[in-house]
């Protein structure tokens, strides 16, 4: 296990130098070939969990500390170790262990250090803990503006927002109704020994998150993995057979499958990403469905519109997914506060150019998977000024009764925005 720290601890490095988490994990476990699944498995147990509680560990870590080490890979290695001492099951006598035989293997003889600030962390657990409490930045592990920007939009509700985004997410399914009912499904999971709870029409929250080869004809597409707040899409849409539908951002593919799997549909899923659309193509095989699937830019049509206007529009736009830090917590200290601003010009310029492709009396989803005002509702409004013949009507969510459609993360699903968009003549 003391390899998998250091590898950790190298990938805590790469996200921190500005790196994805997802490429820096899967380029260590190319090069690795030969782990065992439980390997893998804690690779990215310490990776993910080290950068989700980063700056609090890094709190506690300047208290036990005279002063930083020169190496910043054995800093990483620190604070891979304390969060397997503060948040994992394993026995703390067995990661001092495997941290001093890792530190061992560096140029300069660190592992008394090592040992010294691992077994002092463990004296002073809990002192360091009320200490940490104490500052926002290391209560919650979020950049201080980033908890500036929640606290003002959200007020009381702040601190259980900032810290759903530290819990580990939901596993839910998305039923396909092509292929069986939800309650049927339910019954194929219980013969399983598999615990769901249904949360929407179509949603099956896990008790327990498990690999997608023990799901009942997962293969044949049966079911799919989506998070309960995106399955919202499809029903908000309302889309009818024959209709034409346009899905832009369209990659992975989640939310065009669900449009498929509700209507008989001439679907068209777009997106600028031509390595994402395979993802796409693959979903779209398994769950046996058919659809255009185009590389463009949402932003420039005229480069691959063939002039026929869609009745239904999902504009999943780009933004800073503050609302599913949890799956992606490198989001939180690789997002800056001009980042934001930057995501809303792009949202509008989408908004903008897709509002041109959609027939009269047609309807427009913009959606994101973000909590911050400026990329959602503040679009809208702006949008809105301009536009007469454009109306946002109410939406109606299976979690809350919001006509704004702001979905915060929470047990059941991620953080979301929607808002339904009508053309009048």
């Amino acid at each position: 296990m003391n390899v998998i720290q250091t590898e950790a601890a190298g990938i805590v490095q790469r996200v921190l130098s500005g790196c994805n988490l997802d490429r820096a994990l899967a380029d260590r476990l190319a090069a690795n070939q030969q782990y065992t699944p439980q390997q893998r498995g804690a690779l990215q147990d310490l990776s993910y969990g080290t950068i989700r509680h980063y700056s609090r560990l890094e709190f506690m870590l300047g208290k036990l500390l005279d002063r930083p080490p020169r190496d910043k890979l054995l800093v990483y290695l620190l604070l891979v170790a304390l969060y397997q001492l503060e948040y994992s099951k394993a026995g703390s006598h067995v990661v001092v262990d495997q941290a001093v035989r890792a530190a061992k293997k560096f140029k300069s003889p660190v592992s008394g250090l090592v040992n010294a600030v691992l077994r002092n962390f463990l004296r002073q657990q809990e002192e360091l803990r009320f200490a940490a409490d104490v500052e926002a930045k290391s209560r919650f592990s979020y950049q201080g503006w980033w908890i500036k920007e929640i606290e003002q939009q959200y007020g009381e509700r702040s601190s259980a927002i900032l810290e759903a985004g530290n819990r580990h997410p939901p596993m839910t399914l998305r039923v396909n109704r092509r292929c069986t009912t939800t309650e049927n499904y339910m019954l194929l999971l219980a013969e399983a020994g598999i615990e769901v709870q249904r949360v929407a029409a179509e949603a099956l929250l896990l008790a327990h998150p498990i690999s997608v080869e023990r799901l009942p004809k997962f293969a044949e597409g049966w079911v799919s993995v989506q998070d309960a707040g995106a399955q919202s899409a499809a029903s908000l849409l309302d889309v009818a057979d024959g209709m034409r539908v346009l899905d832009v951002c369209s990659a992975p593919g989640g939310k065009a499958m669900h449009l498929l799997e509700r209507a008989n549909i001439e679907l068209v899923a777009m997106d600028k990403d031509e390595r994402r659309l395979d993802r796409v193509r693959q979903n779209l095989r398994r769950g046996n469905l058919s659809a255009e699937v185009l590389c463009g830019d949402a932003s420039e049509p005229n480069k691959w519109w063939d002039g026929k206007p869609f009745q239904r529009i999902l504009a999943d736009v780009p933004c800073s997914a503050s609302g599913v830090v949890r799956r992606h917590p490198d989001i939180k200290w690789l997002r800056r506060t001009g980042d934001i601003a930057e995501f809303a010009e792009q949202q509008s310029r989408i908004l903008e150019a897709m509002w041109q492709l959609l027939e009269p009396n047609g309807k427009l989803l913009y959606a994101t998977c973000s909590i911050f005002r400026q990329e959602n509702q503040d679009v809208i409004d702006r949008f809105l000024k301009t536009h007469d013949e454009a109306c946002q009507e109410a939406v109606e969510l299976s979690f809350v009764n919001d006509p704004i459609g702001q979905l915060l993360p929470c047990d059941r699903h991620d953080g979301f925005f929607y808002a339904l968009l009508r053309k009048n003549n």
